[in-house]
């Protein structure tokens, strides 16, 4: 039983793995003088490899001086400037090859007087008119999606939630353990966002990674018969090291900014595209499991040794998050030294 779970997980890896490439891009143009603006340009990247996908302002702008690039957290960074006679209002914004993807970008553009655009570009829709101002629905909508696709993208994040589900005993538990880990991000990302907080994305996401290495080894504990606090009230733990995950979410909106009229709905609808994504994930693991216990095979070995077989996968899961957690942690500490 042990070894068919831990295949099915081996299996489930490579997926996890190349789920990264999905990851928006994100373009940020910001007002510097009249007529000028500064590009941000971050597009996902593996190693030396990026996804060929590149803006394009139309034939009034004009690039400004020569552009500088540089690959960090997985993203492929390029800034440069561009010109535009009108504040490139009316112009089209299009992303070459997007449509050629899976992966989204968000677009963010601000001027010196306040005004803000946010928009979200698909691969079926890879161009948008720069108007002056976006509606509450574009901003409720994109920020939704991105908390939603955050979440469901970012596997450290999710290996972390299905610790929690195989650590904690019962629905009510679970409830109250992802009830406190929600808040706690909540809590963080606000701080971060507003600039209350601020810390570096690399040691957050090492310290991430020794959360995740924590709980699998607190499921280790449990099977062991030990009590500790982590299994006693969960949700204390998940309280805490939530706090540090909202910091780690945090980065998907620092990097891109929220539009300064609408930050309590951009936050807002951020945590409730998390909190769907959480919740889309448990409702696919549970149902997992569920069928899991209805094979034949399934039913006849717990009636044979006494044991559920949700119980007996926990040892395979706990050594697959945690082997795992452990080399993103030795990978994202040694990232920072060298």
């Amino acid at each position: 039983m042990k070894k068919l779970m831990l295949v099915w997980f081996v299996f489930m890896l490579p997926a996890l793995g190349q789920a990264h490439e999905l990851r928006p891009a994100a373009l940020s143009v910001i007002q510097s003088t009249s007529g000028n603006f500064d590009v941000i340009w971050r597009v996902p990247a593996r190693g030396d490899m990026r996804l060929a996908l590149y803006p394009t302002f139309g034939e009034t702008s004009k690039q400004v001086g020569l552009p500088t690039a540089r690959i960090a957290n997985g993203f492929y960074v390029e800034r440069w400037q561009i010109s535009h006679p009108g504040d490139l209002l009316g112009s089209n914004i299009r992303i070459d090859g997007l449509e050629n993807t899976m992966t989204d970008v968000l677009v963010r553009i601000s001027w010196l007087d306040g005004r803000e655009q946010v928009a979200r570009l698909l691969p079926d829709q890879p161009q948008l008119r720069v108007e002056e101002k976006a509606g509450n629905k574009e901003v409720a909508n994109m920020y939704f999606f991105l908390g939603v696709e955050h979440i469901l993208l970012g596997v450290d994040h999710l290996l972390f939630v299905l610790a929690l589900v195989v650590l904690v005993s019962g629905w009510k538990q679970l409830a109250a353990t992802i009830t406190a880990f929600t808040l706690a991000h909540s809590i963080t990302l606000a701080a971060a966002v507003l600039g209350v907080v601020t810390l570096p994305q690399g040691p957050v996401e090492a310290v991430i990674a020794l959360s995740i290495v924590f709980v699998a080894t607190e499921i280790l504990h449990k099977l062991e018969g030990r009590s500790t606090l982590a299994i006693r009230k969960p949700w204390v733990m998940a309280f805490g090291f939530g706090l540090l995950h909202g910091l780690g979410f945090a980065g998907a909106l620092t990097d891109i900014g929220v539009p300064q009229y609408a930050i309590p709905l951009s936050l807002a609808l951020f945590n409730i595209g998390v909190e769907a994504g959480q919740v889309l994930f448990i409702l696919a693991v549970s149902g997992l499991m569920l069928m899991f216990r209805q094979l034949p095979a399934v039913q006849q070995w717990e009636v044979r040794t006494g044991h559920t077989a949700i119980v007996a996968s926990a040892l395979p899961v706990a050594y697959m998050v945690g082997g795992l957690a452990a080399w993103w942690l030795i990978d994202r500490t040694l990232s920072l030294v060298v």
